[in-house]
């Protein structure tokens, strides 16, 4: 790995960034104490909160750590398309007995209050999703001994976030879980990506910066492939999502071994926005008709999939899983790390016999 991701953890396995109550501090905790580097997501909460999660994760752990932002999204929504999709929900609304959301109602995700208190009291690493900051804000991390990460699904992203001064990249394959971390959604460019081994030697042979790899990584023979291929370290979230540790809720968890949801796709369904999720009944109904008003949509579904988590039906829940979802191992979150660093010279091991002459 590079010396500034070298420095952080000993082995090169990141644990994701999962908005929404996964990475609450205790797995992130485990992870750093097992070895790893692991990540809070500050998508979804207030600025409060996130401060409030990173006080919580020094007092169980004085490893290093990461904290994820979410960047404000530009207004390309068509209202009239927003309106169209919720009178679709209706029925929705009606069998959960619950309203929808205000599509209005989303803001920038409190941005530049977070960057506020991370540059007051600076964490080792933030990264951040959907879009890159600003140069004078990757600078002033720079300046606070913060390592910034830029997650990308594109070279030209990649080139971007080289010229705006990242300090290294996270570089996400079309086999991620949960949102694809385009910078610009383009509302007629389909729900496509480029596979994780592509997209790294593509960004490899584009720019010099360390590459942290993610997109359905469930292996320590996986995470030793993509460092094969030019990575330096790995990143899973789908991976933990299984662990006591991690927040999922408990029919997330389930779902993502049971026999019911057999694959996974990328849907606009929830949120607006192209992300990796179980096929379920609301994905196969509503996907299709769906428009790219991300975060519109995901304010207009809230209310929807918060009924159905409390009522216990997994079929109307945002079930965000990669596709290498049924490897996944309900273990503790640092056994978990231990057993990827196992495999993980397993698989070096055996690659020298077979290169031996």
């Amino acid at each position: 790995m590079s010396l500034a991701l070298t420095d952080l953890c000993r082995y090169p396995i990141v644990q994701a960034p999962m908005a929404g109550g996964a990475s609450r501090p205790g797995l992130v905790a485990a992870v750093a104490e097992a070895g790893g580097l692991g990540f809070l997501a500050a998508g979804y909460k207030t600025a409060d909160g996130m401060y409030e999660e990173i006080r919580e994760m020094r007092r169980a752990s004085a490893r290093p750590f990461g904290v994820n932002l979410f960047m404000p999204q530009p207004v390309v929504a068509d209202p009239g398309a927003v309106e169209v999709y919720r009178q679709q929900l209706a029925g929705e609304a009606a069998w959960y007995e619950t309203s929808l959301g205000d599509p209005d109602a989303c803001g920038d995700d409190g941005y530049e209050a977070k960057v506020a208190i991370l540059l007051d009291d600076p964490v080792p690493v933030v990264s951040f999703t959907f879009g890159c900051p600003a140069r004078e804000v990757l600078d002033a991390f720079a300046a606070a001994g913060t390592l910034t990460v830029v997650t990308v699904t594109s070279a030209q992203e990649a080139r971007n976030a080289r010229w705006a001064g990242a300090g290294a990249l996270c570089v996400q394959g079309v086999e991620a879980g949960g949102h694809q971390s385009t910078h610009h959604d383009d509302p007629q460019g389909g729900l496509t990506g480029t596979g994780l081994l592509s997209l790294i030697a593509q960004v490899r042979e584009s720019v010099a910066l360390p590459l942290v790899a993610t997109g359905g990584l469930m292996r320590g023979s996986q995470i030793t492939a993509v460092l094969a291929a030019g990575a330096d370290a790995a990143q899973l979230g789908t991976a933990f999502l299984a662990c006591p540790e991690s927040g999922a809720h408990p029919l997330h968890k389930q779902a993502l071994t049971d026999p019911l949801f057999v694959t996974t796709a990328l849907t606009r369904a929830f949120s607006g926005r192209p992300a990796r999720g179980l096929v379920n009944r609301f994905v196969r109904e509503h996907g299709p008709y769906a428009p790219a008003a991300y975060p519109q949509i995901h304010q207009v579904t809230g209310p929807l999939r918060r009924e159905a988590a409390r009522t216990g039906d997994a079929q109307g829940m945002a079930l965000w899983a990669g596709q290498g979802h049924r490897m996944v191992r309900e273990m503790p979150a640092g056994e978990l790390v231990g057993l990827l660093a196992a495999e993980m010279e397993a698989a070096r091991a055996a690659v020298n016999v077979r290169s031996a002459p």
